[in-house]
């Protein structure tokens, strides 16, 4: 058994076979096959072996006519090694007697040969794993026929172990059969963990390299909740898991009879809990958790889950079956917070590769720059808008030129519909998203422009402490529970009510039970969440009273570090609300 720590960036327990992916997308197929395949798996293995071989002889002479016969000698070496008859003979027998298949048999055999030479005090012979590495890629590129095996196509239950996963690639995930991923870079607010949280199943990401360490169809257990991947656990410790994940199916149970009950603390003060999604599927589920609305709807997932760029029909039938779902509840959309590259990558055209694309050409610069995509999609907003209490939102702004010229923008596209006698709402409510320092700092301009806000954590933690939420590298930096963080929640709060504007906040800080009394304390009277945490930021509403809040968040507001900040609240939302600490 080998416990890895990473990032817990979506709660919950999986326990389940490995689906393993690399870096070049291989899958490695299920362990074992039928007896009476047996003979043709041994020719598969064979023929890919030859076939390794022959581009191995043809790699060697030509580096040797290139080169030299030193640089050549590199890939005799590895043809050596993948004729050794002692190789040849072990992956025969877990074929023919364990009934492995040959993808599998490659896998765990040369893996584990990388690992006896990594271990080697010699660096010259430690150098050798990256050549058995190689020659386990060659083999299964022959095995597997060149091919890439699409995630999104799976016909049984998996956790997925890959080296990244894009937000696509994550938005695209089969939910029937993914229960859950590991992936060894990432880092916590990053998109791929907002998606991990839109699909509620149990993510950790940045463990650092371990594919290596796992095969496809070995038993894994993912802890969501701690950042914790388990290989091949032991009996003691599936049983362990088994019962958490028991009682958690209880505390789910337990939790659907506030379904039709309000969020209202012990002392009557009403908190509005609505529903954040990136797909339009999510809003059913929202409705059936009892939400008060949608309080973000992040459209650029209508771009990172296609491979085109959508038009304004796709927006308006999206946008459309949200407002349907949600009847007369309130819906805030917010306009398109993508970079440059990835819009780049879905238009299939060439882009120049920003050196820091969080502080480039992205959110609401990017469809200030692109004048037709933005406006496709305000007129797919507008033609929504007469189905219900529709918002709009725009991301990311940072100055109060910015925003108004967005909503010139979306003052002239009111006018080309009403020319056009295409019908839209005209009074709807415009806010803006609160995200950058900046916005925080020039909050009393702002709130002179807008019907309302909304505090994006994701961003502002990564602004506020410089510290890049896709970087792994970084990621222990990156933390809501940071004083500086708190402290900008606050100005914007009050500057907010000193406006007569109402806040909200929309991060992944609000789903997170351990900080609803800190942020019901600072005044936020509307806490936006994924769905599947609709339930828990209830019960702790319910649970608690407004003094509780504001003498838990005065506390908090004391502290100097992030971590006696994150202890604190944690204990303090134990007390409170028992069930809900893990």
């Amino acid at each position: 058994m080998q416990r890895l720590q990473g990032i817990a960036v979506s709660p919950g327990v999986a326990i389940g076979e490995a689906l393993v992916l690399d870096r070049e997308g291989f899958r490695i197929p299920r362990r074992f096959v039928a007896r009476d395949a047996v003979e043709s798996e041994l020719a598969r293995l064979a023929e890919a072996r030859r076939a390794a071989a022959a581009e191995i002889e043809r790699n060697r002479d030509a580096v040797t006519r290139e080169l030299g016969p030193q640089y050549g000698a590199i890939f005799a070496a590895h043809l050596q090694m993948l004729n050794d008859p002692q190789l040849q003979q072990e992956l025969e027998q877990l074929i023919t007697q364990r009934h492995y298949s040959p993808e599998y048999a490659v896998s765990r055999t040369l893996r584990r040969y990388a690992k006896v030479f990594e271990s080697l005090e010699s660096s010259l012979l430690a150098a050798r794993a990256g050549d058995i590495a190689d020659i386990e890629k060659r083999l299964l590129r022959h095995l597997l026929g060149e091919r890439r095996e699409e995630i999104a196509h799976l016909t049984s239950p998996v956790l997925v172990l890959a080296y990244s996963l894009t937000p696509s690639e994550a938005a695209n995930l089969d939910r029937r059969y993914v229960r859950g991923f590991v992936t060894e870079t990432g880092a916590a607010g990053s998109h791929t963990a907002i998606v991990a949280e839109a699909l509620a199943i149990p993510a950790v990401v940045g463990t650092g390299p371990f594919l290596s360490e796992v095969s496809g169809g070995d038993l894994v257990i993912i802890d969501g909740n701690q950042g914790l991947v388990i290989l091949q656990p032991d009996e003691q410790t599936i049983a362990r898991y088994q019962r958490e994940a028991e009682q958690q199916r209880s505390l789910e149970t337990r939790l659907a009879a506030l379904t039709e009950l309000p969020a209202v603390t012990t002392d009557g003060t009403r908190i509005h809990v609505l529903g954040n999604i990136e797909f339009p599927h999510e809003a059913r589920l929202c409705r059936e958790l009892g939400c008060d609305g949608i309080g973000l709807y992040r459209t650029e997932f209508l771009y990172l889950s296609s491979d085109t760029v959508p038009d304004e029909e796709d927006h308006y039938q999206a946008y459309a079956y949200v407002m349907r779902q949600m009847e007369s509840k309130p819906v805030v959309i917010r306009t398109l917070d993508l970079g440059a590259d990835k819009l780049a990558v879905v238009a299939h055209r060439a882009s120049d590769e920003e050196p820091n694309p969080f502080l480039g050409l992205r959110s609401i610069r990017l469809s200030l720059r692109n004048l037709p995509l933005f406006r496709t999609q305000l007129r797919a907003l507008l033609r929504a808008s007469v189905l219900g209490e529709l918002r709009i939102m725009f991301p990311l702004i940072s100055t109060v030129m910015e925003l108004r010229q967005a909503r010139m923008v979306l003052a002239d596209v009111m006018e080309d519909l009403e020319e056009a006698q295409i019908p839209f709402r005209r009074q709807l409510q415009v806010g803006m998203m609160v995200e950058v320092p900046a916005a925080v700092i020039m909050i009393d301009q702002f709130v002179e422009e807008v019907d309302f806000l909304s505090i994006g954590t994701n961003d502002l933690i990564q602004y506020a402490l410089a510290v890049d939420r896709s970087n792994k590298e970084v990621a222990g930096l990156y933390s809501a529970a940071d004083p500086a963080v708190l402290r900008l929640i606050q100005l914007a709060v009050r500057g907010a009510r000193q406006g007569n504007r109402p806040i909200s906040l929309c991060g992944q800080m609000s789903g997170y039970p351990m900080y609803t009394m800190l942020l019901l304390g600072l005044g936020i009277r509307q806490l936006s969440v994924p769905p599947a945490a609709i339930p828990e930021i209830k019960q702790v509403c319910r649970s608690v009273s407004l003094a509780q809040c504001e003498e838990v968040a005065a506390r908090a507001m004391a502290l100097e570090h992030a971590r006696d900040v994150a202890a604190y609240l944690r204990e303090a939302t134990r007390k409170a609300v028992p069930e809900l600490v893990v």
